[in-house]
């Protein structure tokens, strides 16, 4: 069955997030932070958007979360990924590529050439996992 446009931004949203918290634990804010600060200030994940999904992952046991003082000393709420996580982690990003290539083929870009982007895409990712920290400005 098809996934629709809901699944598909769930998917997105849920991809970014589980991919953030492979860094290690963030709170919500931290999160938002994280994706706008890697993603170069294009992408903003808002609050109403951040934790009803960060909700939603608990309920799959893809992360958990625990209270604890945040940098400013106030109290927050910290989220880590979880091997569930980490194996829909790997589900959401197969979900991203397909979804990736098939645009990359309806604007035009061909198959030779989407594959080139794609390992562009394979190599930045693997650097990231390598050193731990998020690719930027590629």
């Amino acid at each position: 069955m098809a996934k629709t446009k809901n699944d598909n931004l769930q998917g997105a949203l849920a991809l970014l997030v589980l991919r953030s918290l492979e860094q290690g634990p963030m709170h919500g804010w931290g999160i938002g932070l994280h994706i706008q600060r890697v993603s170069n200030e294009v992408l903003r994940v808002e609050e109403g958007s951040l934790y009803p999904a960060l909700h939603r992952m608990e309920e799959e046991h893809w992360i958990v979360s625990e209270w604890g003082p945040s940098e400013n000393n106030r109290r927050a709420r910290f989220y880590r990924i979880t091997e569930a996580g980490r194996k829909q982690l790997s589900v959401e990003r197969e979900n991203w590529r397909r979804t990736a290539w098939a645009v990359a083929l309806v604007l035009g870009f061909g198959e030779a050439t989407a594959s080139g982007v794609f390992d562009v895409m394979d190599s930045q990712i693997s650097r990231a996992d390598e050193t731990g920290k998020a690719v930027q400005g590629a």
